[in-house]
């Protein structure tokens, strides 16, 4: 039996200069108790029956650490098969950035899609800290995936769609998709357009 294709989704998170800033953050934060569904969770149920989706949950998501999201990532890396796709989101976006330009994959991704990925700080409403700040050179990245996709939406009030071309600047190759609105920092239900772009990749396999 033929299996699957596997697309590694990383998630977003946040991070703090110190712990200070951290606990004031947790006192002062939105909370709810509706449940709002989110394009990656519509992902996996439209992509589900084709891939095999893996979406770890990574090391201390609303505190983190480039240094403890790396060594988490590396255990996933020799249970991918060829061909897999990666995903990430917002700081699971800039965590692939920064992984892709420092590391040579030993399978070549067919495609990589960083979705609202943060170039660099500070942003309007946290500080890039933990380790996730990205080196002047990112050509690796697209030596390590066929494709390279960075998504941005002009309504994105935490990633200012202004970080879109300072990747632009550095990735010659990369495709790049700016969005009038996926409600704000890309919470909207659907995401059909990654859909699109991860079938399209697939075609000829």
């Amino acid at each position: 039996m033929k299996k699957k294709l596997q697309i590694l989704m990383i998630h977003g998170g946040m991070t703090f200069k110190n712990t200070k800033d951290y606990l004031h953050w947790l006192r002062t934060r939105k909370v709810s108790i509706l449940k709002r569904p989110y394009w990656e969770a519509d992902l996996e149920k439209k992509l589900g029956k084709k891939f095999e989706i893996i979406r770890p949950r990574m090391p201390l998501q609303d505190n983190a650490k480039y240094r403890d999201w790396k060594i988490f990532f590396e255990r996933y890396l020799p249970l991918l098969r060829n061909n897999f796709i990666l995903i990430g989101s917002s700081l699971g976006g800039i965590f692939l950035a920064k992984y892709l330009s420092e590391h040579r994959l030993s399978k070549k991704a067919l495609s990589a899609h960083l979705v609202c990925a943060p170039f660099g700080g500070p942003l309007p409403t946290e500080d890039l800290v933990g380790g996730f700040r990205l080196k002047a050179n990112l050509s690796l990245i697209e030596r390590n995936c066929k494709n390279l996709y960075l998504l941005f939406s002009k309504d994105d009030d935490i990633v200012p769609v202004s970080q879109a071309e300072k990747y632009r600047k550095k990735l010659k190759n990369a495709r790049i998709a700016i969005y009038k609105n996926k409600k704000g920092h890309f919470t909207a239900p659907t995401f059909p357009e990654i859909i699109k772009m991860i079938k399209s990749d697939i075609k000829g396999l």
